[in-house]
């Protein structure tokens, strides 16, 4: 056989093997077919953006999701989510948050292991800081968490939970907004809290949900644990949810939640942020923070095939002071986005939503797009 032959001959072959091969990837992605073995399942995708502060930012995402007993039908599905990111400028991002439910039910786990070293713009305090203000910050972040809940009976839980947070901040534009601002601004500070919480949830699922109610009150407090300016004082957190089937294909999700600060003094980094991928989408995180945060919004899903579903959202929320809330100062957000159902038996999908928020005037309305793993609530 000739070279040029024998060159076409595996040309050929190569070929032929790469369609087969994209044939079967897109068989796979499009299938209708649902693992019901309850073996682990494992999802990894690449990530990658680019923005002035962080030059080229590249890593990936991922979800595990498993059963901590296969025999057992009614043990909902755990998972651990991780996210690992590095930029050009020497930043790196690395999160990783556990949820397991043991068998039956009996217990769930939760935590989350966080550093973070990456910019992030300061506007200030309140919910009416303008895009003029924008003063951009370094932080230096480290949080770890866990929650601990048992049954009490069935839909009904109660638990603990216990946290240490470490924050370091350089300012890289003097004379802005952070140095400006008066609301305890500080480049550093460390909090230690304890808490505890009662769960009502009788969700027919925890990835994809289609029908039942969640309601979660937390209490937690910060003792005067490291002295000088450290945050001393409580957190009150509510989460309430309500999922409702219209009919075999489509979900009306509700949700509506409430954070609370209290203490002598507040500082800017642990006050209640408007806006990020699954509360009040469209803001940039910590455009509005304050000393308290409300949000309600519904989310109309349409499963109109087994891997693909798509989702429309709207809904309001505001951040305001103690005794200060005003129905003037909510403000809108309104999305639309698809679901893909990288496992359709679990409901575990990867979502991409654009969301829309309010438009202040002499500045461009704010936007956010977001592509994630697992449902916003």
């Amino acid at each position: 056989m000739k070279k040029s032959t024998a060159f076409l001959f595996c040309f050929l072959l190569l070929k032929i093997s790469i369609c087969t091969a994209q044939v079967k990837l897109i068989k796979r992605i499009l299938a209708n077919d649902s693992d019901t073995s309850r073996r682990t399942s494992i999802i990894a995708l690449p990530a990658a953006a680019y923005s002035q502060e962080t030059g080229l930012e590249f890593g990936g995402l991922s979800i595990i999701s498993f059963y901590t007993d296969k025999l057992d039908t009614t043990t909902r599905s755990s998972t651990i989510n991780g996210i690992v990111t590095f930029t050009t400028k020497k930043q790196s991002n690395f999160v990783v948050k556990p949820d397991i439910w043991t068998s039956g039910n009996k217990y769930h786990f939760a935590g989350t292991l966080r550093y973070k070293k990456f910019p992030f713009d300061f506007y200030g305090v309140g919910s009416k800081t303008l895009q003029s203000q924008k003063d951009p910050i370094e932080q230096r972040l480290i949080v770890v968490s866990a929650e601990a809940e048992r049954k009490i009976t069935n839909g009904l839980y109660a638990g603990f939970n216990a946290g240490f947070e470490n924050y370091e901040y350089s300012d890289k534009q003097s004379g802005g907004v952070f140095d400006s601002d008066g609301y305890h601004l500080q480049s550093s500070g460390k909090v230690l809290y304890l808490g505890t919480s009662i769960i009502l949830d009788t969700r027919n699922a925890v990835n994809y949900t289609t029908s039942g109610n969640y309601l979660r009150l937390n209490y937690s407090y910060a003792p005067n644990f490291f002295g000088s300016d450290n945050f001393t004082g409580s957190l009150i957190k509510a989460d309430y949810r309500n999922f409702r089937s219209l009919n075999e294909k489509m979900v009306l999700g509700f949700q509506s939640t409430f954070q609370g600060l209290y203490g002598k003094k507040l500082p800017f980094y642990l006050l209640p942020q408007l806006g990020n991928d699954q509360i009040m989408r469209g803001y940039y995180t910590g455009r509005y923070r304050d000393q308290n945060l409300v949000t309600a919004h519904a989310e109309l899903r349409y499963r109109f095939v087994k891997r693909f579903a798509a989702a429309a959202f709207g809904g309001t929320g505001t951040v305001f002071k103690n005794n200060d809330f005003r129905f003037s100062d909510l403000k809108p957000n309104y999305g639309a986005g698809i679901r893909y159902f990288a496992d359709p038996g679990r409901g575990l999908t990867l979502r991409m939503d654009y969301a829309v928020g309010e438009k202040r005037p002499g500045e461009p309305r704010q936007t956010g797009f977001y592509l994630a793993l697992a449902e916003a609530f």
